[in-house]
């Protein structure tokens, strides 16, 4: 007989991969499948990319125009949203089979205080939104030296006529 070792982190994992899979199919069913009803709710897949001077949102979005897509700024809230209509909308003879989501949608992120509305930039390319939030330039530290006895510090950044006493 085999000995077998009893992990209780992977039976959890198995549970919680059965409720995904139970709660998945129940909220993304069709509403009314005999009457084919509406469709599953759709929620476009995003990613916040961190580079050296700014962040690169991208937002997957086929079969939404760029005239129905709608970027927002209010308070450091940035929201994303529109709609992707059916392209299905008579049901003829047969059998047919609605697996792409259609309808509103709207994703909202918070950026950093600090940034210009006006400098934010987007545009769309092969169904991909892709949004760029430029960082707020940080100021740059100013260095002060220490002066010794009577003459008067040299502050970087200055010329040194102005740093010398009379």
């Amino acid at each position: 007989m085999a000995i077998i070792r009893w992990e209780p982190a992977r039976e959890l994992q198995s549970i919680q991969q059965e409720m995904n899979r139970l709660f998945g199919t129940f909220f993304d069913s069709p509403a009314g499948a005999g009457d084919g009803g509406a469709l599953r709710r759709w929620i476009p897949a995003m990613d916040l990319i961190e580079e050296d001077d700014r962040y690169v949102l991208r937002a997957d979005l086929p079969g939404v125009r760029e005239d129905e897509v709608h970027v927002e700024l209010e308070d450091n809230v940035l929201t994303i949203s529109g709609e992707r209509k059916s392209e299905h909308e008579e049901r003829k003879e047969g059998l047919y089979r609605l697996e792409r989501a259609s309808g509103s949608f709207s994703r909202s992120l918070t950026l950093p205080e600090g940034i210009d509305p006006d400098s934010i930039q987007a545009r769309s390319d092969k169904g991909v939104l892709e949004v760029r939030v430029p960082k707020r330039e940080q100021r740059k530290p100013r260095r002060v030296a220490i002066s010794v006895g009577g003459t008067a510090p040299v502050i970087e950044g200055e010329s040194e006529s102005k740093s010398e006493t009379p």
